[in-house]
């Protein structure tokens, strides 16, 4: 009977014993899963280690303005108005090309009315000599009752890029840390200063789309091709390869 009676409890102590094995194997699970990074943000319970999530930099956009004063009995624009356009129309160009459209806004019901239309078709006429399509520029009238003599503008919306503030948070000593994560500040300097030097803000939302190709040296390819020449670019002496023969 006792040796019956011990045969019995033998399952009984194995179950009690694979049941402390599982609770022992899930400990550092449960420690991992409460474990808090105090460094550095956190999104879903992930810290952000990567400067440019931790520090990101804001694009927004802001309206530029180039504003013409137009008095009555004008006639177009001035010279120096005249270079005024070009030149606003060459920073359009350059930080902000494709990303809006170009808006000549034109007084309605001033002292001036006559005189800002003669000055806005001078305006759309030097933006359609730039190289501006009809499609890139828009024409729209606004009104103004607090000036005898309000200006035309010219419009467009651009991209600003605003820097992260640095050096706020300095609470993580690295000598202590255990994290093995960068102090909070790490990578903040990079990203302020690559917003206040990026040329076109847009450029850190997405790639910009293709502009128009240059038929010529395709033209004279295939037309080289359709005759049966060689497509091969001529090269003189210095650019061929030679190779001595042994």
């Amino acid at each position: 009977m006792t040796r019956s009676m011990h045969t019995a409890r033998e399952p009984q102590r194995k179950g009690q014993t694979l049941k402390k094995l599982a609770v022992i194997a899930m400990l550092p699970m449960l420690v991992t899963g409460c474990k808090h990074w105090e460094n550095g943000s956190q999104v879903a319970g992930w810290s952000l280690v990567d400067p440019e999530q931790r520090h990101p930099i804001i694009v927004s956009q802001e309206p530029a303005h180039l504003n013409l004063s137009v008095h009555r009995g004008s006639q177009g624009l001035s010279p120096p108005q005249r270079a005024s356009v070009l030149n606003f129309a060459g920073r359009y160009r350059a930080s902000d090309n494709g990303n809006s459209r170009l808006i000549i806004s034109a007084p309605s019901g001033s002292a001036n009315e006559i005189a800002a239309v003669d000055a806005v078709d001078d305006a759309r006429r030097i933006l359609l000599d730039a190289g501006f399509s009809e499609a890139a520029i828009s024409v729209e009238a606004y009104h103004d009752d607090r000036s005898q003599n309000p200006p035309v503008r010219i419009s467009y919306m651009r991209f600003v890029a605003k820097g992260p503030e640095c050096g706020l948070d300095w609470s993580e000593n690295l000598g202590t840390s255990r994290t093995n994560i960068a102090h909070p500040n790490f990578g903040c300097a990079g990203q302020h200063n690559l917003a206040a030097m990026v040329a076109n803000p847009a450029d850190l939302l997405g790639p910009r789309s293709e502009g128009p190709r240059s038929s010529e040296r395709r033209d004279a390819v295939m037309d080289k091709w359709t005759k049966g020449e060689t497509t091969a670019s001529d090269k003189t002496e210095d650019e061929r390869v030679r190779t001595d023969d042994n």
